[in-house]
């Protein structure tokens, strides 16, 4: 007999419906599984087969073949344990059922017939919506994930004999229900806060200019002096997600399996720190079948290099397109995917090889300049604020007195981005300053005329390049909006034009 059940594989950040048709035949006693499987797919046979007979059905005898269709695009994982489990039950005439065609079915099997959790549920779950099924059959664990999305049925199960007895009706499981506005405004607190970091007032300053416009910054400073504090307080004065962007951020996070049992959304902005041994593809995203990487999981947050010099040039050269356009192509035998990429990056490096600042290090000047080197010019051209981190002061240390908690600080940047929103009011593409195009800068970073001529002679006496002259308009406008002003005045052509240091060549 012939049974057909409804599944669903991901491709890049998009879901596609896996038809899995199984039939029961007559021969020698075997299990085949056709339709372009990975070894993973291939193994559950044996998985299915115990997991059968353990939960009280029996392994049909006889040769049956289970087809992943369409058959030109490869399955890979454990995700069709629980539909080729259902399908050789009805096909076999074990389970009666007249479900199977309204319910999209997801889920790994263990031995002892327990379902567990699957990876890229949320986007299964959009697609069985978007292909008029009434709803989806998933892993306990994935249920909240899934009721993400309004107007499907999501059921969840435990185990094989609970998907089973819910499809012949003989168990009643109600749909699992999520409150999206109480997920989504989940009240619970940063742990960091902005009131930790003790002195280091005009780095403070700079990360607030950045995060107001989501610049990409660089912190160049000895060890010790609290570049990697600061750069994990950065989320707190960011603004904060919104839907559109939690669920983006959602999607991606469930694809590589980074949602922990029982979320339902990504509600706090990301932060992702690699190690500098990262590989090209652990940063931008590869393998066989592409899989986002760390740029990718930062989508919508931070994504922070420390040590950067120590990163391979080649992979830091491969960020060079993400950076500017906000997405990642990745080119492979199979195909070619897409993944957003729209990050804040802020990197920190040593001033010197032995991490001391030029005029105190024992590095001659040549050991500088060739580490120094390791970062391109391309790449620096794209980091809007060079930012030097000095060493705190005792007296700074020791003082009593509290800095500006993160609070205050990101009502001041709401204030400036909510500005950046009312200027780019119907663009898709350009929400910050960060993000303006060249018709943008012409529109809205006019400079009067004795404005123009202090940049025009800080591009004469640092040489820099046309991409820098475009930064430091955009952080110009950043600091005006911070300043609530309309006219980028000299003022703020003079604090943007500090921040470019590594430019100037110039430490301490």
């Amino acid at each position: 007999m012939l049974a057909r059940v409804w599944s669903a594989a991901v491709h890049a950040i998009y879901a596609f419906p896996v038809e899995v048709e199984v039939n029961v035949g007559w021969g020698d006693t075997k299990i085949i599984v056709v339709g372009l499987p990975d070894a993973a797919v291939r193994e559950s046979q044996d998985r299915v087969g115990t997991a059968l007979s353990n939960s009280g059905f029996k392994v049909p005898m006889g040769r049956t073949t289970i087809n992943l269709a369409p058959a030109d695009i490869r399955k890979e994982g454990p995700i069709y344990d629980l539909p080729i489990a259902l399908g050789i039950l009805a096909a076999s005439e074990q389970i009666t059922t007249d479900q199977l065609d309204n319910f999209v079915v997801v889920g790994e099997l263990a031995l002892n017939g327990a379902v567990r959790r699957a990876k890229g549920v949320l986007q299964m779950a959009y697609r069985a919506r978007q292909d008029g099924r009434t709803g989806i059959l998933v892993p306990a664990e994935n249920a909240a994930e899934a009721a993400v999305v309004e107007g499907l049925s999501v059921i969840p199960v435990q185990n094989l004999r609970e998907a089973t007895g819910f499809l012949e009706g003989q168990v009643k499981i109600a749909p699992f229900k999520v409150n999206l506005d109480q997920v989504f405004h989940d009240p619970t607190g940063d742990e960091l806060d902005m009131a930790d970091v003790k002195g280091q007032e005009s780095v403070k300053r700079a990360l607030e200019i950045a995060a107001s416009g989501l610049h990409n910054v660089l912190l160049i400073g000895p060890p010790g002096t609290g570049k990697s504090m600061l750069a994990k307080r950065i989320p707190t004065i960011l603004p904060p997600l919104t839907l559109s962007e939690a669920l983006e951020t959602t999607k991606i996070h469930s694809i590589v399996g980074l949602l922990n049992a029982g979320q339902a959304l990504v509600n706090r902005r990301p932060y992702r720190a690699p190690h500098h041994t990262a590989s090209d593809a652990g940063l931008l995203g590869g393998n066989a079948n592409p899989t986002p990487g760390e740029i990718s999981l930062a989508h919508n947050g931070i994504l922070f290099l420390d040590e950067l010099p120590e990163f391979k040039r080649g992979v830091l050269e491969t960020m060079r397109q993400p950076l500017e356009d906000g997405y990642v192509t990745i080119s492979r035998a199979a195909g070619t995917v897409t993944f957003p990429s729209q990050f804040m990056l802020i990197a920190a490096m040593n001033p010197t090889p032995d991490g001391k600042m030029p005029g105190e290090s024992k590095c001659s000047p040549r050991e500088i300049q060739n580490y120094l080197g390791r970062i391109s010019g391309p790449l620096l051209d794209r980091i809007d604020l060079h930012v030097e981190v000095p060493q705190v002061k005792f007296r700074e240390m020791s003082s009593a007195k509290a800095g500006e908690s993160s609070a205050v600080i990101r009502e001041r940047v709401m204030v400036a981005r909510r500005r950046q929103l009312a200027r780019f009011e119907g663009r898709k593409s350009v929400s910050c300053n960060a993000r303006m195009m060249s018709r943008d800068l012409k529109a809205h970073c006019q400079l009067d005329e004795a404005t123009s001529d202090l940049l025009k002679l800080a591009m004469d006496d640092y040489n820099l390049s046309a991409r820098a002259y475009d930064r430091i308009l955009k952080v110009s406008r950043t600091i005006a909006d911070l300043d609530g002003k309309d006219q980028i005045n000299a003022e703020h052509i003079s604090e943007a034009i500090q921040y470019r240091s590594l430019d100037r060549q110039i430490w301490g």
